[in-house]
């Protein structure tokens, strides 16, 4: 079940049914399955609390994901502040709806087992970004 939420910000206009369904082919090309993820889109202000509180970090981020899977099933909480992506979108010269769906995806890929820490990893994850916006779009 995919869950989507929203906390201290409205709401962004979603296709939720083709969201979930992307989703669905991207985990099931890493083979994995969906299980229970939820997204709670919320601001900068609210990230950063639980950027502080659960990690111990004082900064504000587009996504944090909290990984509960097993290993067929991806099963997680993603915090998305939409502050983040927004001023992402205009840093990287891109439309604000597909930066929220990269970064939608991004958790996805993470629990799928890619990593964007360490060396060359940050080109890795882009790629498979890219890829997964690419099944979306076409």
């Amino acid at each position: 079940m995919i869950g989507f939420y929203n906390d201290d910000i409205e709401m962004p206009r979603l296709d939720a049914r083709l969201v979930k369904k992307w989703i669905g082919a991207v985990a099931e090309s890493y083979g994995r399955k969906v299980g229970n993820l939820n997204y709670c889109f919320c601001s900068d202000k609210k990230i950063l609390e639980v950027n502080l509180q659960f990690l111990g970090h004082d900064y504000y981020t587009d996504i944090i994901t909290f990984d509960y899977s097993d290993t067929q099933t991806v099963n997680g909480d993603m915090y998305i502040s939409l502050d983040t992506v927004r001023t992402n979108s205009v840093k990287f010269k891109t439309e604000y709806e597909r930066e929220l769906k990269r970064v939608i995806i991004h958790g996805v890929l993470h629990l799928c087992g890619i990593d964007d820490k360490g060396h060359g990893m940050r080109a890795v994850m882009e790629s498979a970004e890219n890829k997964a916006l690419d099944l979306l779009e076409n």
